[in-house]
């Protein structure tokens, strides 16, 4: 016999990857902070590197946040190739299979906490379905898709009809005969694997996106229509990032370390002055290539901070490798108006940082968000998955930044000089300029979505009341 019944518990299950973890810890601190109880599930490695790597706010003091860190049976976690011609990180396959194994442990969480709430909430990964799917057993439970991808991307997927009414958000002039093929972006096993996964949505009851009615609201339209046919709901509640950090970092770094020392170099630059070279956490660039953009970015005589490291593995408590593959005497050539950082990066922090200008980005989702919600302007550079379909959104939709080079040319070797004239067009010409001004306005209008009043608080609000229902 239960004594005292919650109205709603939530349980978050994350698919075990930095850029999808980030987001549900993010959501988790939102639908905590209503006093609801969240229990976080994930893989017991990969959670604990990103709470590690968390930025904005400290889960060892969100009270109402549970965590559990499920081991996966063992799988081979090889290094990432970084001369493969073809950028998709398949050596996180296995990662990827392993996590399925947690249904079984997932399951028995449910049923654990089935009879503590009147309703039990599950908000699952789009890539986990096959291990949250015994919900439908509980009477009192319901799940609710999370896309950790833009609802751009989503809806070139949905159907034939929302692809092309997505499309036609985009002049046919400005788009190559590449672009939005999909083609190259993902390999032919984790096609697969996504579709084994995706299968499950047919379950759920909505599906949530980490995107601002701000940035996609044509799109989300789109999606809204395609849900209400199967009586499904959909939610924009991000962005998930904190978005007021600019005055102090609140990433929980070691005092005097790489990362406090990288935003006190910050401190010492003009506003607007530097760009941020960063492609985040599953791609890893051969010798050839780390050379052309340290060449380039020397070249284009703009300061720099720059992320130099080898991308996560499967098995992150294998120390990573890092490559000392720049040229020689760079950094000391460029020491007055560029740092190279060796290690992970606290991404948010340096966006919120006012010295900051542009960013030349995978584009990532989670990126892509953080650099909108900071007004950031982007130097698109995309490797593999949504990344192609982000930088079109941001680049040709939302006109907030520039291509560094084609898709159709994605596996060549993108030469200095181009790097150079990315980098001096996005923070040294009237174009840049005009871009960046579109940016900070976009900015602008994300921060005072997720305020008292915005359309994301309000959203949320909703999206928690709705979930709380008797």
């Amino acid at each position: 016999m239960v004594a005292h019944k919650n109205s709603v518990v939530v349980v978050m299950v994350a698919f075990p990857l930095q850029g999808h973890i980030n987001q549900l810890l993010h959501l988790s601190h939102h639908v905590s902070a209503h006093n609801v109880p969240v229990h976080f599930v994930c893989t017991t490695v990969q959670a604990r590197q990103a709470k590690l790597r968390l930025q904005g706010w400290n889960p060892s003091t969100i009270s109402t946040i549970f965590f559990h860190d499920l081991p996966v049976p063992s799988f081979a976690s090889p290094p990432p190739n970084c001369n493969a011609t073809h950028k998709f990180p398949s050596h996180l396959q296995p990662l990827c299979e392993a996590a399925t194994h947690l249904r079984r442990p997932v399951s028995s969480l449910l049923r654990k906490l089935s009879p503590t709430t009147h309703r039990l909430v599950v908000i699952h990964d789009s890539l986990m379905g096959s291990v949250c799917q015994d919900f439908v057993s509980l009477p009192n439970a319901e799940s609710y898709t999370f896309h950790s991808v833009s609802a751009f991307s989503i809806a070139l997927y949905t159907s034939e009809k929302v692809g092309e009414q997505t499309r036609n958000l985009v002049q046919p002039r400005d788009l190559s005969k590449d672009e939005l093929s999909f083609e190259g972006c993902f390999t032919s096993e984790f096609k697969k694997f996504i579709s084994s996964q995706h299968e499950y949505a047919k379950l759920s009851s909505g599906r949530i996106y980490n995107t601002c009615r701000v940035v996609e609201q044509p799109i989300l339209d789109l999606l809204e229509t395609e849900a209400r046919k199967t009586n499904k709901k959909l939610w924009a509640l991000g962005p998930f990032n904190p978005v007021n950090i600019q005055s102090e970092s609140k990433f929980s770094g070691k005092d005097g370390g790489p990362v406090e020392q990288c935003l006190k170099w910050l401190d010492k630059q003009a506003s607007n002055s530097v760009i941020f070279v960063s492609f985040g956490t599953t791609t890893s660039f051969s010798k050839q290539q780390i050379i052309e953009i340290a060449i380039g970015l020397e070249k284009s005589e703009q300061k720099f901070m720059w992320v130099v490291r080898e991308a996560d593995r499967g098995d992150l408590e294998k120390v990573n490798i890092i490559h000392d593959d720049l040229p020689i005497g760079f950094e000391n050539r460029v020491k007055d108006r560029g740092l190279v950082i060796r290690e992970w990066a606290p991404q948010l922090d340096i966006l919120a940082h006012p010295s900051i200008g542009g960013f030349m980005s995978h584009c990532g989702w989670n990126s892509c968000i953080e650099s909108l919600s900071m007004g950031v302007p982007i130097a698109a550079w995309p490797m593999h998955s949504d990344q192609p379909n982000n930088a079109v959104l941001v680049t040709k939709v939302l006109k907030v930044g520039l291509f560094v080079k084609d898709w159709g040319r994605r596996e060549q070797v993108v030469v200095a000089e181009t790097v150079e004239k990315s980098v001096r067009r996005l923070m040294g010409s009237k174009e840049g300029e005009e871009i960046r001004k579109r940016a900070v306005v976009m900015g602008r209008q994300v921060r005072k979505s997720v305020k008292d009043g915005g359309i994301t608080q309000m959203e949320l609000e909703s999206f928690v009341a709705h979930i709380s229902r008797k």
